[in-house]
């Protein structure tokens, strides 16, 4: 029974999806929405209004759930923000980030989405097979 919660978010990130762009005819790109947030643009009122929502909706499951929420990351400030600027450099280049390929620009048929969606996840399969295997260690 441990795929019924994976398949329940999916299927939420997916009717959310649906909803934005029916409702909006936007895309739910997280990182689109945040790009415009910070920026100038003269609707940011209901990008951060997202983004509060997607932290506040995190904890308000995880306070109903009484699932415990997860330990922050061990790892230096220095790399996570080093990766976090690498991320936003790369979904600045791919012109967007995994949920709005993965998720709106698949189910929209974009073969420009297809192409990303392909190069992220062999550059994640690429990139365990060598943390887990070739230099060893990293679980």
């Amino acid at each position: 029974m441990n795929f019924i919660q994976p398949l329940l978010g999916g299927l939420m990130i997916g009717i959310a999806a649906l909803l934005m762009l029916a409702g909006t005819g936007r895309i739910m790109g997280i990182s689109g929405i945040t790009w415009s947030a910070v920026s100038l643009a003269a609707d940011r009122a209901w990008r951060w209004c997202f983004l509060v929502g997607i932290v506040l909706g995190a904890g308000l499951f995880h306070w109903l759930s009484g699932q415990a929420t997860p330990e922050p990351n061990p790892a230096a400030w220095v790399w996570i923000v080093t990766a976090g600027l690498l991320v936003g450099f790369g979904t600045r280049l791919g012109s967007g980030c995994t949920s709005g390929h993965g998720v709106c620009g698949l189910g929209r048929l974009s073969k420009r989405s297809l192409v990303a969606t392909l190069t992220f996840m062999s550059s994640g399969i690429v990139t365990v097979f060598i943390l887990r295997h070739l230099i060893g260690g990293y679980q």
